[in-house]
């Protein structure tokens, strides 16, 4: 159990993470700074950066209950999330790869321009 808490939050694979918000079974939180969501997300996606997180700020109401899936650009941010949010009693896990990993698999992405010049930037 103890080595459980030391290796923190698990990682889903962009694929699981798809099905598991797309089911409705967690909710997808994109901590990318504002311009980056801009770019283009995950369709669904919640949008909280990492800075205000960090900074104290509660997660949106419609997390409340249901795991959280943290995604940044490229899974070093999100995995910071999750750790974070698991701090504080939430049931959270990262994607790994993040949003270019999510791209490079076909998912779906909406708003910006996609491709290098948004999410893969």
């Amino acid at each position: 159990m103890f080595s459980l808490l030391r290796r923190g939050p698990g990682r889903l694979t962009p694929q699981q993470a798809h099905q598991r918000t797309s089911d409705g079974e967690a909710v997808l939180l994109d901590v990318r700074e504002t311009p980056e969501w801009n770019a283009g997300h995950a369709p669904g996606a919640l949008h909280l950066p990492l800075s205000r997180l960090m900074a104290g700020a509660s997660l949106p109401e419609a997390t409340r209950g249901k795991p959280v899936v943290t995604v940044c650009r490229s899974g070093h941010r999100s995995r910071q999330a999750a750790r974070l949010l698991a701090g504080r009693g939430a049931e959270a896990t990262d994607v790994t790869g993040g949003m270019t990993a999510w791209a490079r698999a076909g998912l779906p992405v909406t708003g910006g321009r996609g491709g290098s010049d948004g999410v893969m930037a």
